[in-house]
């Protein structure tokens, strides 16, 4: 599965990045009763963090996109814990939190872009539930930080 994921992410003009370390005390996930829980991730472009505040400066393309970025974290994530991208059985579940100006109430479709993610990936296995809620600030000034549930062999 990790071959068929890579070649995937290819198609899409995409890399899976390698996995962030944790900036507190914290793990980056945890493997637990055929779950692995995925600690929140923030949305990195070519190394550097994307930061603002939907609705603020910041329009959906670029939410969208951050979005995305996050889902690949997971991805690494999932890769560095389980060894092997065949150990995910689902993805079952995304919260995603989207730092948001007051007025700004698109954040299911800020979600989209790591949802898609998920679904292109996995197929039928990476389509989950979802949490998609603004947030009045995020760590680093973060513009979007996605964690998650995946069900594992």
């Amino acid at each position: 599965m990790t071959e068929q994921i890579e070649a995937k992410l290819a198609e899409l003009g995409l890399i899976l990045p390698e996995a962030a370390a944790p900036v507190a005390s914290y793990v980056p996930a945890v493997e637990f009763g055929g779950l692995l829980h995925i600690s929140g991730q923030l949305p990195f472009n070519d190394g550097e963090l994307m930061t603002g505040r939907m609705g603020a400066g910041r329009d959906l393309s670029y939410g969208q996109t951050a979005a995305q970025r996050c889902g690949l974290m997971l991805v690494a994530q999932m890769k560095q814990a389980l060894g092997d991208l065949s150990r995910v059985a689902r993805i079952v579940k995304l919260g995603v939190f989207v730092n948001s100006a007051p007025e700004f109430t698109d954040q299911p479709k800020v979600a989209n872009g790591a949802s898609e993610l998920m679904a292109d990936l996995f197929g039928d296995a990476g389509r989950h539930a979802r949490s998609a809620v603004g947030v009045a600030a995020l760590p680093l000034n973060a513009v979007v930080e996605v964690d998650a549930i995946v069900a594992v062999r």
